[in-house]
């Protein structure tokens, strides 16, 4: 039977005027039963507050309010959050109900930002309440007297689950739990989360797969779930026909202008931090009075800056931030009432969240006004809305077993009081993400860092980890301790690499994640010359001029984040009633003209159609394929098919692609109609796998993606104590353990899962699979085009990114769209009818500059010989107002 509630609280509660929500009293009932669980409730609806109130009422008494020798009481509740800057606001949210009904506890925060007088005095003693980082608990964990600091804890608290528990944050997070549940073996644990959809799954990776105690079963609350969630968009005057990416872009901003000023306060969200940047400025170009009003928040900025912004939106003094994911999470701004989103926001997950930054408290509806920056982004608005109407949100599965955080974990118990290997199996076994750890993976684990493996025996480096004559093992280098505490945490952020000449000029640099995609001999355009790749030393590209008239890539950092595959089949079905003829939101009307074209010349695609599309022009034998599956996925679909084509002879393919499809281009006549359906055939999982490794640079992405494992497992350090190492430095450490474990290593487990996740993150291979299960199950539908249709013509602009002449911007974009507005039957722009090869040929005339939003990849691959192949990747991607949609 439940406790009743606490009166003291109730009467807090009473004081206040506050209305208490049903989830909030079931939550303090659970607690009060000791009961963990997962509590999953809408942004603002009072999850802070339900699940910090109930650990009170449930503690309070048992814990005294004064501790040994009048002390106050030694740390008890644990408050895990994945921010710095929501750690803070989480620690003043917890402050006042404490303060009042138990005031002998104490509070702190402890994260990166913690100075080290406050960590000095904590390190004394620590406090009642810590709110705190999975980096910082790990940390604690660390600590010779780890178990007498951490063993008093009764609650731990893990706030924005979903945050945390798809990535290596989350599996430090879970290894750290299972070490406080050994601990503490009745301590209670909490997930909070706004955007989760796979509950059971949610709660058993935060709780473990150990069976819960005798009569406390963990709960699953689902709290608050139809507060008021209002989605809107700003709609164009007209939406053109035939479209490219963040062709709209700055000209919807006196839309944006005119929302700000119709709000109170708000949150203008963009994807990209240039983008935050150049909004930030045309806005205040638009209205210098909003100085001093109008900011700006990502991470870049410096810290201060990014504080003074928060407490003038707590406070009412700003207007409106232009902010990226930097403001995602639950920070609380109760003046805020409406959020612009500028640009798709690619996920379901992301828009409630982004959402709920508005409004953020109970019974206050949250506002998210959409701004496309392209045509069809007036469909996944419409598809998004759609979506969250029907509680379709994107799931979030544990990683399984990556032995670098594993890895690095034992280093950390062994600091922090030593381990028996056959206990702490038993308790990491606890875990979801090593719940199937083999006995042979945990056996290479406890080898390497004993000694490195076979191939590191020699250094005494990394001997980090050694049994003691009592069979504890410990670290016995006081020098390895210090180095491994200063490097703790899984968050490695994407390097730059400089470009160069192979004469020593230095041109400047770009994201290593595109220059890691090409191989040497492969073209990009950067600073407005055509450059060829030679090769890669450490962080160095080393290049050289590129003969004219290469396909090469003018820009590389687009917006990265892909179409998610939820919001994907939002979209095919939102064309599926296009199709059908029914245009159902004011979205949909306004695109209407687009579409209709689309399915006049060619065919919507649909969850049952696949739309292919062929053309011949003076550039060659074009094939347009739209699965629909994301950016990232169809990176491998073009790469992959690109391969196939060049299987039975020699050719040169140049690719295009976004979210929607992809572009196949060659030289030479292709019977496509004759071809596809084999291109398309779905193979075994180990034939697949083969052929996505040899149509890309599979060993050069590796090897970047080994570095971001060799730092967590601690081969490389990002840091020694008093000293920060370069990017160059690091990359040059981690290449030699690549090629030295690759010639006599090659079974070691981290060169293994660096392939494995190259396949499973970057290339997404499953999603590539999936994909091509699905396209085996529509049916194939071949156009045979003399003019791009309307989903053809952004990707075609992407390649014409690539052509620089003197022509004007503008003066080629008109006469691109005149040409097919022509053809389609444009009344501005007369009847007559324009030829492909007129409108390519007007196309090459000049680059486009950046897009607002939005990248395409383009690549170039040519068989040089029966069975081999080059790629060559790079980068690219007056208004009304639509009712909102309640939800």
């Amino acid at each position: 039977m439940a406790r009743r509630a606490d009166p003291a609280l109730a009467a807090w509660i009473a004081a206040r005027g506050w209305k208490t929500f049903a989830f909030q009293r079931r939550v303090w009932a659970e607690m009060a039963q000791g009961r963990s669980g997962l509590l999953h409730s809408s942004t603002g609806s009072g999850k802070t507050l339900a699940v910090w109130l109930g650990a009170l009422g449930a503690l309070r008494k048992s814990v005294a309010p004064e501790g040994i020798k009048g002390r106050p009481p030694p740390l008890t509740v644990l408050w895990i959050t994945p921010m710095r800057a929501l750690a803070a606001d989480t620690l003043r949210a917890l402050q006042e109900p404490m303060q009042a009904l138990s005031p002998g506890w104490t509070s702190a925060l402890r994260s990166g930002d913690t100075t080290s007088a406050q960590r000095a005095a904590q390190d004394r003693r620590l406090p009642t309440v810590l709110v705190t980082t999975p980096e910082s608990l790990t940390l604690l964990l660390s600590r010779a007297d780890a178990y007498e600091l951490l063993r008093h804890v009764r609650v731990a608290v893990v706030d924005e689950w979903h945050e945390l528990m798809g990535n290596k944050r989350g599996v430090q997070t879970q290894l750290a739990l299972a070490r406080l549940r050994r601990f503490q073996p009745a301590l209670m644990t909490w997930g909070l989360s706004a955007t989760l959809a796979n509950l059971d799954e949610s709660l058993q990776t935060l709780l473990g797969t150990a069976p819960a105690p005798a009569g406390q079963p963990p709960a699953i609350v689902q709290g608050e779930t139809d507060k008021t969630l209002v989605i809107d968009t700003l709609l164009p005057a007209a939406a053109e026909r035939f479209a490219w990416a963040g062709h709209m872009g700055l000209r919807m901003l006196p839309q944006v202008v005119q929302a700000i000023e119709e709000s109170a306060s708000c949150l203008v969200f963009t994807n990209m931090r240039s983008q935050a940047e150049r909004w930030y400025r045309a806005l205040l170009e638009a209205r210098p009075d909003w100085a001093g009003v109008l900011a700006l928040h990502h991470g870049s900025l410096d810290r201060g800056v990014r504080e003074w912004v928060e407490l003038g939106l707590k406070e009412g003094r700003i207007k409106a931030a232009v902010c990226t994911s930097s403001l995602d999470l639950g920070v609380d701004f109760l003046p805020v009432d409406r959020v612009l989103q500028i640009g798709s926001v690619k996920g379901v997950a992301r828009l409630v969240q982004r959402a709920g930054r508005a409004g953020h408290a109970p019974g206050r509806p949250s506002r998210i006004t959409l701004v496309p920056t392209h045509s069809l982004e007036l469909v996944e608005a419409a598809a998004a809305r759609e979506a969250v109407h029907a509680g379709q949100i994107e799931a979030r599965p544990s990683p399984r077993a990556p032995l670098d955080v594993l890895v690095q974990h034992l280093v950390t118990i062994a600091l922090g009081g030593g381990f028996q290997p056959d206990e702490l199996l038993s308790e990491i076994r606890s875990t979801v993400a090593y719940a199937g750890i083999s006995d042979a993976h945990w056996q290479w684990c406890l080898d390497f860092v004993r000694q490195g493996g076979p191939s590191l025996a020699a250094y005494p480096d990394y001997h980090r980890v050694v049994p003691d004559e009592t069979g504890l093992w410990r670290v016995p280098d006081a020098r390895l301790a210090r180095r491994h505490r200063v490097n703790i945490g899984t968050i490695v952020s994407d390097a730059s690499i400089s470009v160069q000449y192979l004469g020593g000029a230095r041109l400047g640099s770009v994201e290593e994640s595109f220059i890691a995609r090409l191989k040497p001999g492969d073209a990009f355009m950067f600073g407005g010359r055509l450059l060829e790749l030679v090769r890669v030393e450490q962080m160095t590209a080393l290049v050289r001029r590129a003969t004219a008239g290469r396909a090469a890539l003018p820009r590389w950092n687009g917006g990265r984040m892909p179409l998610s595959s939820t919001l994907a089949d939002a979209v095919l079905r939102q064309l599926q009633a296009a199709d059908e003829g029914r245009f159902d939101s004011p979205e949909m009307q306004c695109v209407q003209p687009l579409l209709d074209i689309q399915r006049r010349w060619s065919g919507l695609p649909t969850p049952t159609t696949l739309i292919a599309e062929t053309l011949k022009s003076r550039e060659g034998w074009h094939l347009f394929l739209y699965p629909f599956a994301g950016r990232q996925v169809h990176l491998g679909l073009a790469s992959l098919l690109a391969w196939r084509a060049a299987q039975p002879e020699t050719g040169t393919f140049s690719i295009a692609l976004n979210d929607y499809g992809i572009e196949l281009l060659s030289a030479k006549e292709i019977d496509w109609a004759a071809r596809l359906p084999g291109l398309l055939a779905a193979r075994p999982n180990e034939q697949l796998l083969g052929e996505v490794l040899g149509s890309l640079n599979a060993t050069e992405l590796a090897r970047r993606r080994f570095r971001e494992i060799a730092r967590i497992a601690g081969l490389i350090f990002q840091s020694h104590p008093g000293e920060r190492r370069s990017n160059r430095q690091l990359q040059a450490s981690a290449s030699l353990f690549f090629e030295v474990f690759q010639r006599y290593d090659p079974h070691n487990q981290l060169l293994l899962q660096a392939e494995q996740e190259l396949l499973t993150q970057e290339l997404d291979v499953r999603q590539l699979a999936a994909a091509l299960a699905r396209i085996e199950g529509q049916t194939l539908a071949l156009h045979a085009l003399r003019k791009p249709t309307p989903l053809a013509f952004p990707l075609m602009v992407e390649r014409f990114r690539e052509k620089l002449t003197n022509e004007s911007l503008a003066d080629r974009i008109a006469r691109m769209v005149a040409e097919l507005e022509r053809s389609a039957g444009g009344e501005a722009v007369g009847t007559a009818h324009a030829s492909a090869d007129q409108v390519f040929a007007s196309a090459q005339a000049r680059a486009l500059p950046e897009a607002d939003i939005g990248a395409a990849l383009v690549l170039e691959t040519r068989g040089e010989t029966a069975g081999t192949r080059k790629p060559r990747a790079r980068k690219s991607g007056r208004a009304r107002q639509a009712p909102g949609a309640e939800n």
